[in-house]
C-alpha cells in the first residue's frame, strides 16, 4: 500500500522548539550522507551512463530532501471544496463544436505520449506489457500505432509517438521498433529517471554501485509516471519537439485501449483565446463501485487539484469513496502543454505529492521508493481543466479478465481502435472476474479453445480448473466453479444463459 509522505510525520508544538531543532540537525546529516552514498554510486559508473546517473540523481536528492522536509497531511480536510462547474466540462459540450475542416493543422501540433515503463509480469509474461497481444495478434504497441499512423494518412498529418520507457523496457521495446520503419509514424523514446530504493531504517541506498545485475538487480526502480517532466526535458526531445512546432502532448497509460486522439478535445483545446490558454487538460470520468479507490477532482487553494486515496486522512476514507460526493475519477489521459512543462521545469516549479512505496525485495530486506504521479501536477498548470468523458475513453486491460473482454466480440477493431459492438443492447460493460487458474496469460489462453460470445453478458465468475470449448456463449449470470480437485470442461456449442455450473464436469476423447 502507498502512503503520501505528508501523512508521515504531524506538526511539533511550540514547545518542543529544542525537538524540532534536533529533527533539523538529524535531516542534515541524512541529506549529507545520501549525497556521500550517492556520490560513491556514481563513481562506479561507465562512459556516457555516469552523465545520465548524475542527472537522475539530481531529480533524486530533490524529492528525498522534500520527503524529509514535508510535515502534516497533504490536504486540509475542510479546505476541500467541488471544483467549479465550469472547471470540469461535460464532453458532450465540447463535441457540439464539431472538428474545423483545418483539424490538421491542430494535428501537426500535437504529440502522442504513451507511458511505457511497465512489465507484464503481473498477467505472468516477461518484458514489457506493451508487446503483450491483446487483439488479432496485435499487441498494445501495435495498436497505438495504427491508431496514428490512421490519423496521419486520413488528415495528411504529423503526429509522432513518443514512448517513456523504464530502464526494464527500454531495450526490448527499440529491438521491437525496427518493425514500424515503414509506418507512416515518427517514434521517439525517452527513459524515465532510475532511483535508488532505500533501506526503511537508514534511509540510504541499497545499492552498492551502479550494476544492475546480481546483487543489485532488485536495487533500483522507476519513480511512477509523475517523472515525466523531468526525463522528458532531461532528454533533450521536449526541446526538439517545440523547436519542430509541437505545442501539446496526448499522455495515457499504454494499456489503456480507450485512450485514443479525440479530435474534439484536441480542438477545444487549441481553439482558447491566448490569454485564457488551457496548459493542461484531465480526463475524468463517473465513479462507479470499481472505481471508488480512484483519485479524484478537488478545488484546494483556488487551484484544481487531485486528491488520491493515500492523501486522505483515515477519518475521512469512507467519504472519500462515495460516489455522491466524489462523482468523478482521473483516467489518467492528459492533455498538457509542451512550453508550460518547459517553464516549470525551468523555473523549479513542478510540485507534486511524493508517494512513499513500501517494498520488500529478495533476502527480506524493507525499502522505500518515493514516487509521484504525473496528474499530479495539475496544480501547477495555468487555466487547467477537467472534461468528464465518456467511459469508453476508459478501457485499461490490467488483468486477463480485462483481456478477455477486449479479446471478445463485445469490441470491434479499426485503425487500431476498439469501439462497442454496435450489437450489445447495453452501453455498459460486463462485469468479468476469472480465478486464480487464468492469471497468467499463457494459462488463460490454454483455457478458452475460442473466446466465448459475450454479447448478452451482464456478469462472469469463474473459479477453478475450468475451460472452455469453441464457440461457447454467455448471456446474463453466469458463475462457473470448479472445486478443489474438480474439472469443469464446458463442451463445444454450448450456451449459458443466467447459469450457475458448479462440481465435475470431464468431456473426454475417446
Amino acid at each position: 500500500m502507498s502512503l503520501y509522505v505528508e501523512g508521515l510525520s504531524k506538526e511539533l508544538p511550540s514547545n518542543l522548539y529544542g525537538m524540532a531543532q534536533f529533527q533539523e540537525v538529524m535531516r542534515q546529516q541524512l541529506e549529507s550522507s545520501m549525497h556521500v552514498e550517492l556520490e560513491k554510486l556514481i563513481s562506479t559508473a561507465k562512459g556516457p551512463d555516469a552523465e545520465v546517473s548524475k542527472k537522475d540523481f539530481e531529480g533524486f536528492q530533490k524529492i528525498f530532501h522534500r520527503f524529509l522536509q514535508v510535515k502534516g497531511p497533504s490536504v486540509e480536510w475542510p479546505k476541500i471544496n467541488r471544483p467549479p462547474e465550469d472547471s470540469i466540462q461535460p464532453y458532450d459540450k465540447i463535441k457540439v463544436k464539431g472538428i474545423p475542416d483545418n483539424i490538421a493543422d491542430s494535428l501537426n501540433k500535437l504529440v502522442v505520449v504513451k507511458l511505457n515503463g511497465g512489465l507484464g509480469t503481473s498477467m505472468g509474461c516477461k518484458g514489457p506489457k506493451s508487446l503483450i497481444s491483446v487483439r488479432n495478434e496485435n499487441t498494445f504497441l501495435d495498436l497505438t500505432v495504427q491508431q496514428i499512423e490512421h490519423l496521419n494518412k486520413t488528415y495528411n498529418a504529423d503526429v509522432p509517438l513518443v514512448l517513456m520507457n523504464s530502464f526494464n523496457t527500454d531495450e526490448d521495446t527499440k529491438k521491437i521498433l525496427q518493425k514500424y520503419t515503414h509506418h507512416r509514424v515518427k517514434i521517439h523514446t525517452f527513459n524515465q529517471s532510475r532511483y535508488p530504493r532505500i533501506n526503511k531504517e537508514s534511509l540510504l541506498p541499497v545499492a552498492t554501485d551502479m550494476g544492475m545485475t546480481g546483487e543489485n538487480a532488485d536495487v533500483w526502480y522507476p519513480p511512477g509516471h509523475g517523472d515525466i517532466y523531468a526525463s522528458f526535458y532531461n532528454s533533450g526531445l521536449l526541446e526538439q519537439l517545440i523547436a519542430e512546432g509541437k505545442e501539446y502532448i496526448f499522455v495515457s497509460n499504454i494499456d489503456n485501449l480507450g485512450a485514443t486522439v479525440d479530435l474534439c478535445i484536441l480542438n477545444h483545446l487549441v481553439s482558447q483565446p491566448n490569454g485564457k490558454r488551457c496548459e493542461f487538460i484531465m480526463e475524468v470520468t463517473d465513479k462507479t463501485r470499481a472505481d471508488v479507490k480512484g483519485g479524484t477532482l478537488i478545488q484546494y487553494d483556488g487551484k484544481l487539484r487531485l486528491l488520491e486515496i493515500a492523501q486522505v486522512p483515515k477519518a475521512h476514507v469512507d467519504e472519500f469513496k462515495s460516489v455522491t460526493k466524489f462523482k468523478i475519477f482521473n483516467t489518467n489521459n492528459l492533455w498538457i502543454s509542451l512550453s508550460a512543462i518547459q517553464r516549470l521545469q525551468e523555473q523549479n516549479d513542478m510540485d507534486m505529492e511524493i508517494i512513499v512505496n513500501p517494498k520488500t525485495i529478495d533476502g527480506g530486506l524493507n525499502v522505500i521508493q518515493l514516487e509521484t504521479a504525473v496528474g499530479a501536477a495539475i496544480k501547477c498548470f495555468d487555466n487547467a481543466l477537467g472534461i468528464n468523458v465518456p467511459r469508453s475513453r476508459f478501457l485499461p486491460v490490467k488483468t486477463t479478465s480485462d483481456l478477455l473482454l477486449v479479446m471478445s466480440n463485445l469490441y470491434s477493431l479499426e485503425a487500431g481502435s476498439l469501439t462497442m459492438s454496435e450489437r450489445r443492447e447495453f452501453p455498459t460493460t460486463p462485469h468479468v472476474k476469472l480465478g486464480s487458474s487464468f492469471t497468467k496469460v499463457q494459462e488463460y489462453i490454454s483455457r478458452f479453445e475460442s473466446i466465448p460470445d459475450m454479447l448478452e453478458l451482464d456478469h462472469l465468475t469463474v473459479s477453478g480448473d475450468v475451460t472452455f470449448g469453441k464457440h461457447v456463449s454467455l448471456k446474463g449470470t453466469v458463475i462457473i466453479i470448479a472445486n478443489h480437485g474438480d474439472r469443469i470442461d464446458i463442451p463445444a456449442g454450448s450456451m449459458l444463459e443466467n447459469k450457475i455450473v458448479s462440481g465435475n464436469l470431464r468431456i473426454l476423447d475417446h
